[in-house]
C-alpha cells in the first residue's frame, strides 16, 4: 500500500518476536540528548527483551546516564550482538543472557548471572512481551492464551521473585504495560488483557513493596516501531502503523527510553504505583 497514509514502507517478517536488523526504517534506539548527567552512576540494570526496540533503548539510555546492564532476550543474536556494541560504546558492560522468561528456572539463572557479573541489582526493567492477533476470541485457542500471558506476565512474577532477596532500599522495578490496558485492542484481546494485569500487578507489588523502600511503577506505551510490529501485522497494516494517534506516526523507542531513566533514577524518588503514557497524544483515565 502507497498512499498518504503510509508511514513507514510496508513489510512483514515471518518469525516472532522480529529482528530489527531486518526493519526499514531502523528503529531509532540512541538517546535523543547528547547530555549524561550521572543519573544512575554505579546502579547495575537487568532489562528484559532488551536485545532491540525499547528494551534495547532502555539499555542504550541507562548505559549513558551510568549504569551497568544485564539485557535478556529469546534467541535473537544478532540484535543483542548490537545492543551490547551500543552499551559498551557508551562506556558501560553489557552482559547477554538469552533464554525463555517464562521459565522460572531462567529467570533465576538470569539473577544469579547478574549477580556473579555485577555482585548487585539495582533496577529491573520487565519489558519482554509478545502478540498475535486474532480476529475473534473464539480464534484464541489455549497454547496461544498461555504463551501470551506466561511471556508477559508470569515472567514478570518469576523474575521479581528471584530478584526481591537482592534488591535493597532504593532499588526501582519497572513494568513495560501498553495503552491497550486502558483502551482495548479488539484483535489483541489476550495482549491486551495482560498488559491490564501488568497494571494491576504494578499498583499491588508497589504497596506490597512500599516499607522496603523499593518502588515500582510502569510504563504504557502507545505504538512504537520496534520488531514485534512487522512480525506481527500484515505488510499494509504496517504501511500506517500509528497513524491513528493524535501525533499520526508512531513512536521510537529513543523517545519511550527517558521514561524508564526517569522511574529507574532518583527523579522519581516521590513516585511509586504510577504508570507513564508515552503515547502520542492519546489520553487516557490511569
Amino acid at each position: 500500500m502507497t498512499t498518504s497514509e503510509t508511514i513507514n514502507p510496508p513489510q512483514h517478517q515471518s518469525h516472532r518476536p522480529g529482528s530489527e536488523s531486518e526493519m526499514t526504517p531502523a528503529p531509532q534506539s540512541e538517546p535523543r540528548s547528547d547530555r549524561a548527567r550521572g543519573k544512575l552512576d554505579g546502579k547495575v540494570a537487568i532489562i528484559t527483551g532488551g536485545d532491540s526496540g525499547i528494551g534495547r533503548a532502555v539499555a542504550v539510555a541507562f548505559a549513558r546516564e551510568g549504569a551497568q546492564v544485564a539485557i535478556v532476550y529469546l534467541e535473537e543474536e544478532e540484535d543483542a550482538s548490537e545492543t551490547v556494541r551500543m552499551v559498551e560504546a557508551e562506556g558501560a558492560r553489557c552482559l547477554r543472557l538469552a533464554g525463555d522468561m517464562g521459565d522460572t528456572a531462567f529467570a533465576s539463572e538470569v539473577i544469579e548471572q547478574t549477580l556473579e557479573a555485577f555482585g548487585k541489582i539495582d533496577v529491573l526493567v520487565n519489558n519482554a512481551g509478545e502478540q498475535h492477533p486474532q480476529k475473534s476470541i473464539e480464534e484464541i485457542d489455549a497454547e496461544q492464551l498461555e504463551n501470551t500471558f506466561r511471556t508477559n506476565v508470569f515472567s514478570m512474577f518469576y523474575l521479581t521473585q528471584a530478584a526481591l532477596p537482592h534488591l535493597r532500599e532504593g532499588a526501582s522495578i519497572i513494568n513495560t504495560a501498553s495503552v491497550t490496558a486502558y483502551r482495548g485492542n479488539p484483535k489483541l484481546l489476550d495482549y491486551a488483557a495482560s498488559k491490564g494485569a501488568i497494571v494491576a500487578f504494578t499498583r499491588s507489588l508497589s504497596h506490597q513493596l512500599v516499607p522496603k523502600g523499593i518502588r515500582v511503577n510502569a510504563v504504557a506505551p502507545g505504538p512504537v516501531w520496534t520488531p514485534l510490529i512487522p512480525s506481527t501485522f500484515t505488510a499494509e497494516e504496517v504501511a500506517s502503523f500509528g497513524g491513528n494517534t493524535p501525533m499520526k506516526r508512531p513512536g521510537q523507542p529513543a523517545e519511550i527510553a527517558p521514561c524508564f531513566v526517569f522511574l529507574a533514577c532518583e527523579d522519581s524518588s516521590y513516585m511509586s504505583g504510577q504508570v507513564l503514557h508515552p503515547n502520542g497524544g492519546e489520553v487516557v483515565n490511569g
